[in-house]
This record gives C-alpha cells, sequence and structure tokens, in this order.
C-alpha cells in the first residue's frame, strides 16, 4: 500500500497545480477501493471569479479548501466516500476535518504540515488514521 499511498499524494500534487490561488496551492484525492472517485483543488465556489486572494493579498473568506471540493463533489456523483482514503498535500484544518469526519473517510494521508494541528488532532480524536508522508 505503501507505493500506491505516494502515488496518490503525487497525482494529489499534480492536481494542486490547477488551483488559482497564488498563495497556497493544494490539491486532493479521493480513493475507494483502490480507485479515485473525486477530486479536488482549493479555489473559488463555481461560477465566481478564479481568484482566490483580495487587492491585499488575503485569502477570501468564500475560497473552499481542496478536501471540501473533493467531497462535495462526491456527494453529487452517484458514489459515497464511507471508508474511503483521502490524499491531501495539506494538513486539513479543523474545518475540512469536521467535514472528513460526517463523510465517512476512514483514513487521511497528507504531505505539508498545517500551521495549526487543531484538524489532525481531531481527525485523531474521532478514531480517524492519519499519517504524514514526506
Amino acid at each position: 500500500m505503501e507505493k500506491f499511498d505516494q502515488r496518490y499524494l503525487e497525482m494529489a500534487e499534480i492536481w494542486a497545480r490547477n488551483s488559482y490561488c497564488k498563495r497556497r496551492q493544494v490539491g486532493a484525492i479521493l480513493v475507494k477501493d483502490r480507485m479515485i472517485i473525486s477530486d479536488g483543488y482549493n479555489g473559488t465556489p463555481s461560477g465566481f471569479e478564479n481568484q482566490c486572494e483580495d487587492e491585499s493579498g488575503a485569502t477570501k473568506p468564500y475560497v473552499l479548501h481542496a478536501e471540501a471540493n473533493a467531497i462535495t463533489k462526491v456527494a453529487k456523483s452517484g458514489n459515497n466516500s464511507l471508508g474511503a482514503t483521502l490524499f491531501v498535500t495539506a494538513a486539513p484544518c479543523l474545518e475540512c476535518a469536521k467535514l472528513i469526519i460526517q463523510a465517512g473517510i476512514q483514513r487521511v494521508v497528507y504531505k505539508d504540515e498545517y500551521r495549526l494541528t487543531d484538524g489532525i488532532d481531531l481527525l485523531r480524536r474521532a478514531g480517524i488514521e492519519v499519517e504524514k508522508i514526506d
């Protein structure tokens, strides 16, 4: 499984390049039964301008995180994320951790630390397997 974990994380890194965000590009791949069931990257909601930052360089408050985009995308499909693994280029924040728990995702694999650890702490508290891969 370790080889596949690395490959899916690499795919999430490639997917992150689709983001229009300048401060940080994040990608997420949702995998179930060794099949990609959803993907996402951080950006504005559908139909909005493709600019994540305001004039001062701050991230706009309505920008969606990669994890949220992947989870809501699978929610619109005929599939579900129960028992899936989420591969994401940055550790989930607290808000995304809540979505991950509610979506029934059982494992999260990430690459980069986030400035806060409350998201990872909540995932572990919920019994979700969390793994950091460099």
